[in-house]
């Protein structure tokens, strides 16, 4: 980013003092307070045969930690919880509740206002880890080995589980630290003080686990080498490519992709020396171009817009995102594409075209407006690279059918990389647990 700077002008650090960022920053969800929590799970009717839990990607018994952290046993919930979604601290801060578990709620159905399953959730897991309790123990040593590739969601769930049924695990990851997109893609506001890699820390207590970092497939490691080397390999290194606009002018300066954007603040250790534009352009509908837009108004950027090809309906971004986009000032334009990138050597504008659907697909109405721009955040998708040889491939992605088996019988693969399942950090855990359950069955037998 600071290579646009010279350039464009309109992009500059310091926007804002630092008391306001750090303030802007500051938790999106502040946790509960013990009796908070209390009166909070009160309001569950612990039904049986819980739509909740239908709703809950992981399978949670969400009835069943509720009614622990009522009888002031968090810690149980909390081992209820993880038993399921070793993530479930971040989960907890990131997923969609509102359109899960939350939004099967029969107090949603009844009352328009659900039990707050996300903030109970969280308020047993950081009560655990607060504790510096590990809840699960491993198991006698196998004898047996597996490689996992992939410090995100789906490689950490995969990799905890294997470690608990006594298997040895080297997980490798393209990052200098662990995490994924925990770590490197989520909004700085619903994770902050670090969670991500205490998170991890938490986690690799169970053991068995041998970190490599700055290992990525293709490049340092090999597919071959890992399957001959191990009994088996999971496959959960998500998507390192970014779509193209192509639009002309894509290549200009002051245009960015927003995965980098994000990762950069996410590590930044003084936001005051975040550059940022006045008038911000977000292109795309999901939480990566929320999650931008947002936190470019937060650094003081004076108008920014999200635009979407499609209808807000449409959005990967759930209402719930949208409309906290909105309130922090963010505006959305639906039904509008990119045509071209205006500018001398620096982004200055983007042209747009207006949209419609038909039967045959989406097509542009002839209609162009213009957004004045110092910066664009190119919020539209990612892509795998560097897909090993011999896997067979569903579209973009790598095949797979049952637990995660891919065409290889040593391979495993889960998470963003893997066809089929929800671009949602809850999915990929439960892809990463599921195909460790897997491979230790087939391991076992």
């Amino acid at each position: 980013m600071s290579d646009a700077t010279p350039l464009t002008p309109g992009i500059a650090a310091g926007r804002l003092p630092a008391e306001t960022l750090a303030e802007n920053f500051s938790d999106l969800h502040p946790a509960y307070a013990p009796h908070e929590a209390a009166v909070a799970a009160d309001r569950c009717y612990f039904c049986h045969d819980a739509p909740c839990i239908t709703a809950c990607p992981t399978d949670i018994d969400i009835p069943l930690f509720i009614r622990q952290i009522q009888t002031g046993t968090e810690e149980a919930a909390a081992k209820t919880i993880l038993s399921q979604n070793i993530l479930g601290g971040m989960c907890a801060r990131v997923c969609p509740t509102e359109t899960l578990c939350e939004q099967a709620c029969v107090r949603e159905a009844a009352e328009g206002k659900p039990v707050e399953i996300g903030r109970l959730q969280r308020h047993a897991t950081d009560t655990l880890m607060e504790a510096g309790m590990h809840p699960f123990t491993r198991a006698a040593p196998t004898g047996k080995s597996v490689a996992v590739v992939g410090a995100g969601p789906a490689g950490l769930a995969c990799a905890h589980r294997l470690a608990m049924h006594g298997h040895d695990v080297a997980l490798f990851d393209a990052k200098p630290k662990p995490g994924g997109l925990n770590e490197f893609g989520i909004a700085a506001y619903k994770t902050p003080n670090e969670f991500a890699a205490r998170e991890v820390e938490w986690l690799m207590q169970i053991g068995g686990i041998t970190m490599h970092s700055g290992k990525a497939l293709g490049r340092d490691i090999d597919l071959d080498k890992l399957t001959a080397e191990h009994d088996a390999v999971f496959l959960g290194m998500g998507l390192a490519g970014v779509n193209a606009l192509r639009a002309p002018g894509e290549d200009k300066d002051g245009v960015l992709d927003a995965v980098s954007f994000i990762a950069e603040l996410r590590q930044t250790d003084d936001l005051t020396k975040l550059p940022v534009g006045r008038n911000v352009v977000v292109i795309g509908g999901g939480m990566t171009a929320v999650d931008a837009a947002v936190q470019s108004k937060l650094l003081g950027a004076e108008m920014v817009t999200i635009v979407y090809r499609r209808g807000t309906d449409r959005m990967g971004a759930s209402t719930y995102e949208q409309d906290l986009a909105t309130s922090k000032g963010v505006r959305i334009i639906a039904n509008a594409q990119p045509v071209a990138v205006h500018g001398n050597g620096a982004a200055v504008e983007v042209e747009f075209e207006y949209t419609r659907s038909t039967d045959a697909g989406l097509e542009g109405t002839g209609e162009t407006f213009r957004l004045k721009c110092d910066q664009v955040f190119k919020a539209i998708g990612q892509a795998l690279e560097g897909v090993p040889d011999g896997l067979e491939l569903d579209g973009r992605k790598i095949a797979v059918n049952g637990a995660g088996r891919t065409s290889n019988p040593k391979v495993w693969a889960g998470g963003d990389c893997a066809a089929g399942g929800e671009d949602l950090t809850v999915t990929a855990v439960a892809e990463g647990r599921d195909a460790a359950e897997d491979i230790h069955a087939r391991l076992s037998s």
